[in-house]
């Protein structure tokens, strides 16, 4: 009978959400302006290559009514490494953000924006032997046929001279 209860009372509330639409991205207004949608591109579930050889598989889903965007990123092959981010539009700096996490440990953390139709981010991390920091940079540029190109550099010159450290080419995977 309690139990009951409980659900009489959360039905309302549940059907509210949904006549609202509050599932919707932006549908609460919190998060509607324009630039929380520069980078809905992104979203998707994809394969993706490097130089042509599989890279891996990567899931990149709205949540949070919109606010924000999931990754949950598995590399291919044997001992492919997996990683998840967090990427949000933070109205009060300005700026889009993401929070990196992989199976090595590694925590990357970017800020940066739209350039052209390109996301670019770019942070800096210490470097692992420890002599100084390493900036990062990473470029999320949309292809015309629907793809997602990736191009993740680094510089340990204060950004004189970067190097690639990723070349990923996204594609939609197929759905069943």
């Amino acid at each position: 009978m309690k139990y009951l209860l409980i659900l009489l009372m959360l039905f309302p509330l549940t059907m509210a959400a949904q006549e609202t639409g509050a599932e919707d991205p932006g549908a609460n207004g919190a998060c509607s302006a324009a630039e929380y949608r520069q980078f809905d591109f992104w979203a998707g579930e994809w394969i993706v290559t490097s130089n042509g050889q599989p890279a891996g598989t990567n899931t990149i889903e709205m949540i949070h009514g919109g606010c924000a965007l999931k990754e949950s990123w598995q590399g291919a092959g044997e001992g492919g490494i997996s990683g998840s981010s967090f990427n949000i539009y933070d109205a009060a700096t300005g700026k889009w953000h993401q929070t990196w996490v992989d199976a090595n440990g590694t925590l990357l953390q970017l800020d940066g924006g739209l350039s052209g139709s390109s996301m670019v981010l770019s942070g800096e991390r210490p470097v692992p032997a420890g002599n100084g920091t390493a900036q990062h940079r990473i470029t999320w540029t949309p292809g015309e046929d629907g793809s997602v190109r990736q191009l993740w550099e680094v510089s340990a010159d204060g950004g004189d001279t970067w190097n690639v450290l990723f070349d990923g080419l996204y594609v939609a995977a197929e759905t069943p």
